[in-house]
């Protein structure tokens, strides 16, 4: 069965500050996609949230970048941003960025993660949701899954994937892509990927049969608004098993945290942590930056699930690592490499305090 997986997720309100989100809206958002789902417009969906972004993971028979979708999903989020100002929430409504649906939700504040597929037989798939970091946060993760085999043995044991994987890198501030083919140009993808703030990995194919194997939200807010209005807070979809990573192979990349930009104000780098929905609401320092999984089984459409997979102690010690991690990058205050340098300060709220002090510089 052909098969439309869509997850689109906003920053519609947040519940302290930017930490959380209130029940009244993740019941409105229950209340939209059922709507959608009752009309024939959705096979099914799942509601959640990571931090205080809300997230509408859906199936249907529609493909990908279909305006009815969107549209949908952008009226539930203009629905929930409706309750977060009754409720006072923190930056309601901070990712819709015009006031009208045009189309497609691409280039208007939400992230999107859609890809189509043939069921198989067994169809496992993880949705990793972030919350206080950029899209390129994926990058890393995407490299492991794909290409190490000191992370995925299969990449070794497994003679369907001895073919590789083709990468499709997206240059964000030029808006174009360019493809690699896996491991044999991996040294080439990696000068790019390597700058996750610039390149973003969009989608990664098996090289065997051209089927997609993840994909990733690569919108980034700031260049789309041309300020600072929130951390992109990116979403990604990674099928499992057969001719792809397992899903302990997909998940392993998250024992070992790694340093992503973001956190306070969305101008610092600390360590991406691994955590249950339940523990994601990230406080201090409105932080550090937390990454959800939540895992399906489809079937015939229907996502049968969530298993909250980071809700899990072989885990905690990857929680205790970023800990630390953090307590070393806050050391630096308000100091590089804790604050993001100076070219990538650009998009947050700095350029207003430059503007201010720019008549004080004297030539030398």
């Amino acid at each position: 069965m052909k098969v439309t997986l869509s997850v689109i997720k906003a920053d519609i309100g947040g519940w302290v500050g930017h930490c959380s989100m209130h029940p009244d809206l993740m019941t409105e958002g229950e209340s939209c996609m059922a709507k959608a789902k009752k009309s024939g417009l959705l096979i099914d969906y799942h509601v959640t949230r990571c931090g205080d972004d809300l997230q509408f993971i859906m199936t249907h028979k529609k493909g990908i970048d279909n305006s009815k979708i969107h549209e949908m999903a952008w009226n539930a989020f203009q629905s929930c941003t409706a309750v977060a100002k009754k409720l006072k929430l923190h930056g309601a409504g901070q990712d819709l960025l015009s006031d009208a649906f045009s189309g497609n939700v691409k280039g208007q504040g939400p992230g999107v993660a859609e890809m189509e597929l043939n069921e198989r037989e067994a169809e496992p798939v993880i949705i990793f949701m972030a919350d206080k970091t950029a899209s390129g946060a994926w990058n890393l993760p995407l490299y492991e899954m794909f290409c190490d085999p000191f992370n995925t043995i299969g990449l070794v044991i497994s003679a369907n994937m001895h073919a590789g994987f083709k990468f499709e890198v997206h240059d964000v501030k030029e808006s174009r892509r360019i493809m690699f083919n896996c491991p044999e140009e991996i040294y080439d993808m990696l000068v790019f990927i390597g700058a996750p703030s610039r390149y973003t990995v969009k989608s990664v194919y098996s090289r065997e049969t051209g089927e997609i194997a993840s994909t990733s939200s690569t919108q980034k807010l700031s260049l789309i608004a041309g300020r600072y209005v929130g951390k992109d807070d990116p979403v990604c979809i990674v099928r499992a098993q057969g001719i792809f990573p397992a899903v302990g192979e997909v998940l392993e990349p998250f024992a070992r945290p790694h340093i992503v930009e973001g956190w306070m104000r969305g101008s610092h780098n600390g360590p991406l942590t691994p955590v249950s929905v339940k523990g994601c609401n990230p406080t201090r320092f409105d932080g550090p930056p937390r990454v959800i999984a939540a895992g399906f089984q489809l079937a015939e459409g229907r996502l049968v699930g969530p298993v909250d997979m980071f809700d899990d102690v072989a885990f905690n010690n990857a929680r205790q690592m970023a800990m630390d991690m953090a307590d070393m990058l806050r050391r630096h205050g308000p100091f590089e490499p804790h604050r993001l340098p100076l070219d990538e300060m650009e998009y947050t709220t700095m350029p207003q305090v430059m503007k201010k002090l720019a008549k004080r510089f004297e030539k030398l």
